[in-house]
């Protein structure tokens, strides 16, 4: 997990405070950021990679990874008030991904959904928003975790987050392992198409497990180039997960890098576990014979079948068609990604699998 805790200051001095709220900035001691893996050598930036390789990576993985899809900002306080500043480079516009979805903060108050934040029509470089999440001023006090859900496809700065004068702040409760699951993939694993950030695959399967994450997911982008996985490996994980066998255009793309990126991973972290995940069903499949996926995942399972039996036994196979099926089709959105019931369906069975792997139990269930 990584936790980053800026220096203290407020935010009063450039917006003022109006209507009994406080606001401090981000980063900020009192609140903690999780997701971001390079987030300290980034200064601050909300990306998802390190600044120091935008010149050596591809041009679309560093665009898509200014976008902090899993970047959550977590603290707990007995405000009665809770705002937020946010810029936007941009308005939404995606196609198959509505404003919430594209560039939602999602707030969860003690794990339950109460309220999104947007960029509207008018966002733009230059142009802050300001939303009220909850204005409980005439209610006893009450402390509450807070969890700030990032946007999934649109980078975004959080010029403050807006609080009562007298709340007070206290460490988010730990989470259930000290260093987070790495997922590696596409589109479906940045988030494509959920409806909100905090219903990606991967959050809701946070909230199952009460685990730490970091979405490396790349929308087109997740080829599984050398300097990619070289990487991804510098993060300290609990797990990786790699599910990115779609964006490659043919098996062979495929094959020329896929043990490679499992070898990279291998050699900086020889004991933890990997999670190789053959592609989920589409709707195409349903109606005619997909020689494409169906060759991927033949090449997956031979992969990690060779790799088991030379001696990795930290490796595992997980089917993707285990997680959304032919029979679960009414999960797609495009047919091709998961809508929220398909991420559901997807968080429900990684949680089955990695509560196993990691000898973890459902948060429900503690």
């Amino acid at each position: 997990m990584h936790r980053y805790l800026g220096l203290f200051f407020l935010l009063a001095t450039a917006f003022g405070q109006t209507s009994g709220v406080t606001w401090m900035a981000v980063p900020d001691t009192r609140v903690e950021i999780d997701g971001l893996p390079w987030l300290s050598e980034n200064r601050g930036e909300l990306f998802r990679l390190p600044l120091r390789l935008k010149d050596n990576l591809p041009k679309a993985v560093w665009s898509l990874g200014e976008s902090p899809s899993g970047g959550r900002i977590r603290f707990r306080t007995d405000s009665n008030k809770l705002l937020i500043r946010l810029e936007y480079p941009r308005a939404p516009g995606m196609r198959n991904m509505h404003a919430f979805g594209q560039t939602g903060v999602d707030l969860y108050l003690d794990g339950v959904y109460r309220g999104t934040a947007i960029a509207t029509p008018e966002a733009k470089t230059g142009v802050p928003l300001e939303h009220t999440y909850f204005d409980f001023e005439d209610r006893p006090r009450v402390e509450r975790e807070v969890t700030l859900y990032l946007p999934l496809y649109m980078p975004v700065k959080v010029l403050g987050i807006g609080v009562d004068g007298k709340a007070g702040f206290s460490v988010p409760r730990p989470f259930a392992l000290p260093k987070p699951v790495v997922f590696y993939g596409t589109s479906i694993t940045q988030g494509g198409c959920a409806s909100r950030s905090g219903l990606s695959y991967q959050a809701i399967l946070g909230r199952m497990l009460n685990l730490d994450f970091v979405n490396l997911g790349f929308s087109g982008n997740g080829k599984g180039e050398p300097e990619v996985a070289r990487m991804v490996a510098e993060i300290d994980a609990s797990c990786f997960v790699l599910d990115f066998a779609q964006n490659n255009g043919t098996v062979k793309s495929l094959a020329a890098v896929y043990e490679p990126f499992i070898g990279a991973l291998r050699e900086k972290h020889p004991q933890v576990p990997i999670l190789a995940v053959t592609p989920i069903s589409n709707a195409r499949e349903a109606l005619t014979r997909d020689s494409r996926n169906e060759g991927m995942r033949r090449h997956i399972r031979q992969v990690v079948s060779r790799r088991i039996a030379q001696g990795d036994t930290n490796l595992q196979l997980m089917e993707g068609t285990d997680l959304l099926g032919p029979d679960r089709l009414d999960g797609l959105v495009d047919g091709i990604h998961p809508n929220d019931l398909g991420f559901q369906w997807m968080a429900e069975g990684f949680a089955a699998r990695l509560g196993k792997l990691l000898g973890l139990a459902s948060a429900s269930n503690r």
